[in-house]
């Protein structure tokens, strides 16, 4: 099924290939459909659902529930504990995705195989294909910010890694990369290498190498290339003397990757004498991205979601260079493909690719009679409405709930556009109130507006809703660049508690049946540590995400900030 990425890369020819999938997306959703239950009909999971052989999409949908990871938890189990009949899929699953499992608090495994590397590698070339009508590039590498995690063997002898670590160590993915013309300006020993921090130090270093040939910068999420370059302003000057002595420096240690870096390095006084100007001369590393690398074309990750709160210290090192958001997917497999790439991450969609999958939509709208509506299919969605995402694909996920909420933007032939708007599960909740991660982001981009006069910023932050005391009330984790006076954190805090303006909080906060908002506000490095607890259980850097609410069963993550506080505010909002 992989032979394909091995074929020479043309564009053209892969938008023509869309183009004619999108026109007739429900008839390629009911062909895609029939496959999969074609494919998975004798599976142990299907069969108990009374099918019998019929792939029709109403006989579906009324035989075989919806589902959550929750139920399916059981079967993939099986399957990562050596059951070798088709528990899930007719072929058998040999690899398992974790998911970054920053929420939970753990990672959940999720059934990977060469469909859903087939479907990956169909979506990367789509959206290449689309971005480079816009923002050709040829013969030249990429800065890619990526980095593997450790792969380990389940109980039945499976692979197991993030859903990032499989796609990177699979041969097609550095094909594919090549066929486009952007191979990754690092080494394999630095991708794979044991330690994230030395590979962060050998990716802007081997930037720094190749720096006339950059003319893409990226990573998975916006968070880990903005985390590369705060990195960057602190190791600055350590990289450049590299450059010029053409020796790495002692803080890489491990023996491959020191060997593979050395083959790369040499001497070049000239280079580190501009690189050395060129940072000087900068304003508070404003435009640093095209100043390090003068031929970069544009600066590529997802940024949707999660992501959005690290645009703004993006854009500052962009400068003039634009921000394109990467495609719409999760461990469990790819929705869409960004293939208007000139949308500002705020307003990016993604074209549904409607041979990837089978996919639902559940509408928000509650029904009159309080029931869940009925999910619709993929050509019966409404423009502007706002729906959840059911997937059925390839690797034994069917009818499984994302989580996902998105909004139809509008449409690229017959195939929707959408927009990625929140994840489903409610954020913060302790009464009747009913906030999301859209409104957290807002409340905190609202607050921080009280930073500018003092030239402060938030670097990252996180919630957590404390029900230990009672009333309960909302605690808001911020880690700051600098120390702000008592004063304008406790504007802060005050602007927090009355920029949630959901009715059920403020509501409950009037009465007092939630307690005013604190702001904590944590040391410098502390959500480093939580990027640090994360790969420390096998995560990768590359599919790291701040969690944006940590629960009571996240104990250790609670621990970490908790201990970190230095400075803690009530709000007075409602006093």
């Amino acid at each position: 099924m992989l032979e394909k990425t091995e074929m020479k890369f043309d564009p053209e020819e892969v938008i023509e290939e869309f183009e004619a999938l999108t026109k007739e997306a429900g008839k390629v959703q009911e062909e895609t459909l029939k496959k999969i239950l074609e494919e998975n009909g004798s599976t142990v999971y299907l069969q108990q659902w009374g099918l019998n052989g019929r792939t029709d999409p109403e006989i579906f949908k009324a035989c075989v529930p919806l589902v959550t990871h929750k139920d399916l938890e059981p079967y993939i189990q099986r399957i990562a504990d050596g059951d070798l009949s088709p528990v899930l899929t007719g072929k058998p699953i040999t690899t398992i995705s974790l998911s970054s499992g920053t929420t939970q608090g753990r990672p959940k495994f999720v059934p990977f195989n060469d469909e859903l590397m087939e479907s990956t590698m169909q979506i990367y070339k789509t959206s290449f294909a689309f971005r480079n009508r816009e923002f050709p590039i040829e013969n030249g590498k990429a800065l890619q910010f990526i980095y593997s995690s450790k792969q380990f063997k389940t109980k039945g002898g499976l692979a197991a890694g993030t859903a990032t670590t499989n796609v990177y160590r699979n041969a097609h993915f550095k094909k594919t990369m090549t066929a486009m013309q952007t191979p990754c300006c690092s080494p394999d020993e630095v991708i794979f290498g044991p330690d994230f921090h030395q590979s962060l130090y050998c990716h802007l270093l081997c930037g720094l190498i190749f720096r006339d040939e950059v003319q893409v910068v990226s990573s998975t999420f916006a968070h880990s290339i903005v985390h590369a370059f705060r990195t960057f302003e602190l190791v600055w000057e350590e990289l450049v003397a590299d450059i010029r002595e053409g020796v790495i420096s002692s803080r890489v240690t491990v023996p491959s990757m020191r060997s593979a870096i050395m083959k790369l390095l040499k001497p070049d006084p000239e280079q580190a004498d501009s690189i050395y100007n060129k940072c000087s001369g900068l304003s508070n590393w404003y435009g640093l991205i095209p100043v390090l690398f003068p031929n970069a074309r544009y600066i590529y990750g997802i940024m949707t979601g999660s992501m959005e709160p690290y645009l703004k210290k993006l854009r500052h090192y962009a400068g003039e260079l634009p921000l394109l958001s990467a495609d719409y997917g999760s461990s469990e497999g790819w929705i869409g493909a960004n293939v208007n790439p000139k949308l500002p991450p705020e307003l990016v969609t993604y074209a549904v690719l409607p041979n990837i999958g089978y996919f639902e939509f559940i509408p928000l709208r509650v029904n009159l009679d309080g029931l869940e509506p009925t999910p619709v299919g993929l050509a019966e969605v409404k423009l502007d409405e706002e729906y959840e995402i059911v997937v059925t694909n390839f690797a034994g996920l069917y009818r499984y709930r994302l989580g996902d909420v998105v909004k139809i933007k509008g449409f690229h032939n017959a195939t929707p556009e959408l927009q990625f708007i929140c994840r489903s599960n409610l954020l913060l909740s302790i009464n009747i109130d009913k906030n999301t991660e859209k409104d957290l982001q807002l409340a905190v981009e609202a607050a921080a507006r009280h930073l500018v006069d003092e030239k402060l910023e938030v670097v990252d932050f996180t919630s957590h809703g404390n029900v230990a005391t009672d009333p309960g009330h909302y605690v808001v984790f911020w880690e700051l660049s600098g120390e702000g006076s008592d004063e304008t954190l406790q504007e802060c805090c005050n602007c927090l508690d009355k920029s949630f303006v959901d009715a059920g909080y403020v509501g409950s906060r009037k009465v007092n049946v939630i307690g005013a908002l604190e702001l904590r506000v944590v040391k410098k490095g502390t959500f480093h540590k939580i990027l640090d607890h994360f790969v420390g259980l096998g995560g990768a850097v590359s599919q790291f995400k701040t969690p944006r609410c940590v629960g009571q069963n996240n104990s250790r993550l609670l621990q970490i900030l908790c201990y970190d506080v230095v400075k803690s505010y009530f709000s007075t909002a409602y006093s």
